[in-house]
């Protein structure tokens, strides 16, 4: 075989030399379906070998490297360098042309017990993944696999208690994952051995920018043979034995076994003096990545994040290229990501999910940044500062878009990760993305360096699931101006008003999109975010947050169920928040004053308008029913005669949320739409779910006699889902809440508007009436 190969490259070569016009080359394993005189290889490493003679020979024409109908196996990253382009890879579509960075094995199974089955392998046949029949397996892990059991999809505080460990014949490899004290994201270790204590000695736990001890509850062990205990498990031995549970009803003699090689599938690397440019990849699908958590990681200036500078399609030192139309599916570390410099980057129309990491990033290089410091202790001494606005270098993605492209179900492993993030870039567009299911953030900015984006028309949602303290949308701003201690951080800025846009030089932008956070903010601009202008957004249920920054303008936003969570403001901050249709009254924190503007919002009745101007604000404010067109359908569009255009709202486009492409659109999920408990539009007597279960306000005398209550207030508790926040809670059936966080509840507007306020904390403290006495318990809000 190896012959008969080597015959049709030297063939083909010869065919190269005679066209120097030639323009496509054809990627197949069926080589017989081809004319004479045509370029068909059957690797795509064959493949790039005769770009590479072609460009030798003087050939400048665009190259078409057509990946043919089938699974394409590397055992290498497909590697362009600037030498090859312009270049396009070409598959049939998504789901015909794979590229896969697996094996296929072909294991000799054996019985070893009534239910695992052994194969001896080879050295080389070593992975970090396994599928069979192309479903992913679980490592062998405590607990077990649990789709609906929150973080790692199970987790259990005894993971690594010395008793359970006891229990492991070899502790060496055995993996954790835990998170951080404070659910900042998470971090990751492998255990060398166990100590005099008979606890895990570990190594790693630097995949967080803020250290901390590991969480006291959600943490989740793998790699251990002891725990091969469910249909669906493996494990791979040091003695390259894999120990394996079938599937009930997988036929084990007659299964596709393949295990995950390669870190990187793509590689297209240059430099900015000698850039990679005018590459096209399409309508491939890529798939088996390695899992890259114990990869070395650095830190991302003062942000939460560490990120490891990989992924399976990795961009460096590039203009003008183009991913789009392909699908990035089960792959253990980042999906797509542009590092340091990198222009005119298109990523369009993808459809990415079960990612172990991040979807698609934008990280620039700290060279590019002026005096950065990378802690969040840590501040440059203004004496020693650089003071030049912007960047040092070019060494970072800018003038780019991620548009159109579908992201769930991302962060399978690590856990600060987000659908889109950004650090140390300028001008990228995120626009059109449907973002979902994700541990944490479905947008994330890390820093203000250097600004100038444009994210609109996103939808987000189901976001922070696995974390806490953040936002479907998030943001840091911990630049230059930046400094932990607050009083120096506001002698700083006044001796220097210009310094927060030192590094924020352009003006971010955040409009017509629609967020849906259910444990945290929808948008969140935390520490020092400065310079953004934000407008036109439906925030469906966790209301806007801005901390610390200056120069924010929030404008013509409808906030659902909330509002407006201004913290920690300065002195002069800048900061605008007008013609904006809140539900609540402003939730401020540690306010020095009130920006430049508060003023002209609706709000939904008197007493919340009264509340928010007894604060010293909105003395030009109204309140009144938003009346909009359908809410219960997600159009809040506002009538004619709604009070909202009194304060100088306009209407915001309700039908362009999300991807518009037809295919991932038939695909992407929606946001649930909330029901609305503020206002003359509440629905006061409706029953809500809420964190699995179902309740309603006490209205009726029937309900208040069979609840013994001394008056017709309170939440009743319908229905509890089991396997649910509340149907693992201490709450029952029957139970009236009565108070929360020492808020009196006597409706559910009540109660959604107190936990609204304290979710981000994961916990929530409530007093009940349960058989006649008043009884005080503690609910978890996330499982």
């Amino acid at each position: 075989m190896k012959q008969k190969a080597l015959y049709y490259f030297v063939f083909a070569l010869s065919l190269i030399g005679c066209s120097p016009t030639v323009s496509d080359i054809y990627i197949t394993a069926n080589k017989e379906a081809y004319k004479n005189g045509e370029l068909v290889f059957s690797t795509i490493n064959e493949g790039l070998n005769a770009v590479t003679q072609l460009r030798k020979e003087g050939n400048k024409n665009t190259l078409a490297l057509h990946i043919m109908e089938g699974e394409h196996r590397i055992n290498a990253p497909i590697r362009i360098s600037p030498e090859l382009g312009p270049l396009n890879l070409i598959g049939e579509g998504a789901g015909k042309s794979v590229i896969k960075g697996s094996k296929l094995l072909n294991p000799k199974w054996e019985k070893f017990n009534d239910h695992i089955w052994m194969a001896q392998l080879q050295k080389e046949d070593s992975f970090d993944q396994l599928f069979v029949n192309g479903n992913k397996q679980i490592l062998a892990r405590y607990p077990n696999y649990d789709e609906n059991g929150g973080h790692w999809q199970g987790h259990a505080e005894d993971a690594i208690s010395p008793e359970r460990i006891k229990t492991w014949g070899n502790p060496a490899g055995v993996i954790v994952h835990a998170m951080h004290r404070g659910e900042w994201g998470g971090f990751h270790y492998v255990s060398t051995g166990v100590d005099e204590n008979g606890e895990l000695i570990l190594s790693g736990g630097y995949q967080n920018n803020r250290p901390s001890s590991m969480h006291a509850k959600y943490r989740m062990v793998e790699n251990v043979f002891e725990e091969l205990d469910a249909p669906g498990e493996w494990f791979l031995g040091g003695d390259h034995k894999l120990y394996y549970w079938p599937i009930e009803g997988t036929d084990i003699g007659n299964v596709l076994v393949e295990g995950v090689q390669q870190k990187h599938l793509v590689e297209i690397v240059g430099s900015e003096e000698n850039p990679v440019r005018d590459i096209e990849i399409s309508g491939i699908r890529f798939e088996h990545a390695q899992r890259t958590f114990m990869e070395e990681y650095e830190p991302l200036l003062r942000s939460d994040w560490t990120i490891y500078r990989g992924a399976a399609l990795f961009l460096e030192g590039t203009q003008n290229v183009k991913i789009r139309n392909c699908e990035l599916t089960n792959l253990g570390g980042n999906a797509l990501l542009a590092s340091n410099y990198n222009r005119e980057l298109r990523i369009a129309e993808n459809h990415i999910h079960d990612v172990g990491a991040s979807g698609i990033s934008f990280v620039g290089s700290p060279e590019a940044v002026r005096s950065p410091s990378f802690q969040y202790e840590e501040f440059v001494p203004l004496a020693e500062m650089d003071t030049v606005s912007g960047p040092k270098s070019n060494k970072y993605p800018s003038n780019s878009i991620a548009e159109n492209n579908l992201i769930y179900r991302i962060g399978r492993v690590e856990k600060q990760t987000s659908g889109v993030q950004i650090a140390m870039a300028m001008d990228i567009t995120v626009s059109h993305n449907s973002i979902y299911d994700v541990p944490r953030a479905g947008i994330n900015i890390g820093d203000g360096t250097w600004g100038g984006h444009i994210i609109e028309y996103n939808d987000v949602f189901n976001t922070v699931l696995e974390s806490g303290d953040h936002g479907a949308f998030n943001s840091w701003g911990r630049d230059r101006f930046w400094h932990p201690k607050r009083e120096t951080l506001n002698e700083i800025v006044a001796a220097n008003p210009e310094m927060p846009k030192w590094d924020a030089i352009h003006t971010t932008v955040i409009r017509n999109n629609r967020f849906r956070c259910d444990h945290g903010w929808d948008i969140d601009l935390d520490d020092g975010s400065s310079n953004y202008h934000i407008y036109n957004n439906l925030c469906l249920n966790g209301g806007i947050k801005l901390r610390e920054g200056f120069y924010r303008t929030v404008e013509n936003n409808i906030m659902i169920n909330n509002g407006f969570h201004p913290h920690v403001w300065f002195k002069n901050s800048g900061d605008v928040f007008k013609h904006n249709i809140v539900f609540t009254e402003h939730k401020d924190i540690r306010l020095q004053a009130w920006g430049k503007e508060v003023d002209y919002n609706l709000f939904p009745d008197e007493v919340t308008l009264k509340q928010t101007q007894k604060k010293g604000v909105d003395n030009n404010s109204i309140f009144g029913d938003a009346l909009f067109v359908d809410a219960k359908l997600g159009n809040y569009t506002v009538k004619e005669e709604s009070p909202a255009f009194k304060i100088g709202f306009k209407n915001i486009d309700m039908d362009s949320f999300g991807v518009t492409n037809i295919e991932l659109k038939s695909l992407a999920k929606t946001p649930t739409i909330p029901t609305m408990f503020f206002g003359d539009s509440g629905e006061k007597d409706a029953v809500v779910q809420w964190l699995g279960s179902q309740i309603k306000s006490i209205t009726t005398m029937a309900e208040r006699s069979a609840s013994g209550l001394n008056k017709t207030a309170g939440v009743l508790v319908l229905a509890i889902e089991p396997q649910t926040v509340i149907g693992e809670s201490p709450l029952e059936i029957g139970d009236v809440i009565i108070s929360a966080e020492g808020d009196e509840i006597n409706t559910v507007a009540d109660l959604m508007k107190t936990y609204q306020n304290n979710n981000w904390k994961g916990k929530l403290n409530l007093t009940i009436f349960r058989n006649q006495k008043e009884k005080q318990l503690s609910l978890t809000t996330k499982k």
